[in-house]
């Protein structure tokens, strides 16, 4: 099965989660909770559905890595930045879950202190999805 198509997919998928996670965080600060919730419980589902699109189509290439065809000081900075988003990355389901438990539970104070040190991590997370993918695929130097 052909699914080619993903990585623009993917890629729009992480722009929307890193659009909802701002204004779910907007939401928040001005105190509309309920609306605060839906966001981001939306901003988990896509990002959920990212996940599963993303392993779909590593499986269908056979975990095949797509090459950033850069060398020198550009590959290494593509390298610390894929580095940096893989391992912020595993982290994110982690937290996003703990952070819908305990909002679930309103245990709004417990909530807000993990939010300020995940939120970041997401944002980065989904925003440098976007990035990884332009660089591998739109802006991704011929190979030579």
């Amino acid at each position: 099965m052909d699914l080619s198509l993903l990585p623009p997919i993917n890629a729009g998928l992480n722009a929307t989660a890193t659009i909802l996670l701002v204004v779910g965080r907007g939401l928040a600060r001005r105190g509309e909770v309920e609306r605060h919730r839906r966001v981001m419980l939306s901003a988990f589902a896509v990002s959920s559905l990212f996940l599963v699109c993303y392993v779909a189509h590593k499986i269908s290439r056979s975990f095949e890595n797509t090459t950033f065809n850069a060398e020198g000081i550009a590959k290494s900075l593509y390298l610390a930045l894929l580095g940096s988003h893989v391992l912020l990355a595993m982290t994110v389901p982690v937290f996003a879950i703990l952070l819908i438990r305990l909002g679930a539970r309103d245990e709004r104070e417990r909530h807000r202190r993990l939010a300020r040190v995940a939120w970041p991590i997401w944002i980065y997370v989904s925003v440098t999805g976007v990035l990884i993918y332009l660089l591998l695929y739109p802006f991704n130097p011929p190979v030579v």
